[in-house]
């Protein structure tokens, strides 16, 4: 469908900390789209310099710790314990993974592109590129306008539109103008992560909280219908729901109940929840946490979203297209800052 609308390019964006398991989703969906577009090559960047997300020697680091060493090697879901990325994306891929170093990148696109042409030729499918901050990216961006497919964080991003601006293929840049506040507003926090394990305990501290509770969803009990009574009994708004566990008691509950069994509940009751509170007049929402933002949008029915002002890097607010029409911030469980529930609904305020 895209290419019967002219795509030129395809960028495949997957979460700054590469999670994901042996098995994939990364390297099986990029093969995926190799294929499909009948194209030999794409590189790999994960990188998010503004986030603390950085590649140096093929190696992830999260601020000043290795991939491996952070809070990620915890993940409930995709634990990561190896922070090279040449050798986690290897394990994902039949195809042979290579590296573009940062000796390569500070040279800048002309030596990117070069190197890309060394490491097809070497018979690499994919590499890993290097990149410690903004100008790097902007470098790597430049160098790789002629790839069909480009696989990383939003962070690579950046250095793409301007291949199509020098092209003269321009198109809208103005953000979504979002409603004013709407007033009944809603936190859903389903990421462990430790970014928003701090972000639930300091809004814990201002606003009425619900903590959806694993073991009551495995006995069958209508966690999601208890939690909108119980929503809609409180006078203070916003309100928090959080099903964010520190590592040991996930680990508890996934040894009692399986981890995808423990996570698919967890969000399909956090779906449910968000029908149930929209229909009832919910109209300003945050979701913490990649899982349980599919799992709001898809319940919800949300197939569009206007992009509006950025919160905190890398999260934005949007408005949804069509019905039901809300303002909604779909966040990564490792972004923002500590305050970040609590300034989102200040700015819109």
């Amino acid at each position: 469908w895209l290419r019967d609308q002219g795509a030129r390019q395809y960028f495949l964006k997957y979460c700054s900390t590469f999670d994901s398991t042996d098995e994939g989703n990364i390297g099986p969906v990029a093969d995926a789209l190799l294929d499909s577009l009948s194209a030999e090559f794409a590189i790999a960047c994960p990188a998010f310099p503004t986030n603390g997300r950085t590649v140096y020697k093929g190696h992830l680091f999260v601020g000043h710790e290795l991939l491996s060493d952070s809070g990620m090697k915890n993940h409930p879901l995709t634990p990561m314990r190896d922070a090279n990325l040449v050798r986690v994306l290897g394990r994902q891929t039949p195809g042979q993974v290579g590296l573009v170093d940062h000796a390569v990148v500070r040279q800048g696109s002309a030596a990117i592109r070069a190197a890309y042409q060394s490491r097809l030729s070497d018979g690499c499918r994919y590499v890993i590129v290097d990149a410690l901050d903004d100008k790097d990216l902007l470098e790597i961006g430049e160098a790789s306008g002629d790839l069909q497919l480009v696989t990383g964080g939003s962070g690579v991003a950046i250095g793409l539109p301007d291949n199509f601006r020098r092209a003269g293929l321009t198109g809208r840049g103005d953000e979504a103008e979002l409603p004013r506040p709407r007033r009944l507003r809603a936190v859903f926090a389903g990421s462990c992560s430790l970014a928003t394990r701090g972000q639930v305990a300091r809004a814990r501290r201002k606003w009425p909280s619900f903590e959806i509770d694993p073991f009551a969803l495995a006995q069958g009990e209508d966690v999601a219908a208890q939690a909108a009574d119980w929503i809609t009994q409180q006078d203070q708004q916003p309100i928090l729901v959080s099903s964010s566990a520190a590592p040991q008691a996930v680990a508890e509950i996934q040894a009692k109940i399986g981890s995808q069994a423990a996570g698919e509940m967890v969000e399909t009751c956090f779906g449910r929840l968000a029908s149930m509170l929209v229909k009832r007049g919910v109209r300003e929402l945050i979701v913490a946490g990649g899982e349980t933002s599919g799992a709001v949008v898809n319940a919800l029915g949300v197939r569009a979203l206007r992009i509006g002002p950025e919160i905190d890097p890398g999260v934005p607010w949007c408005e949804s297209v069509g019905d039901p029409n809300i303002s909604i911030a779909l966040k990564s469980g490792n972004f923002g800052s500590e305050d970040f529930f609590i300034k989102a609904f200040e700015m819109l305020t």
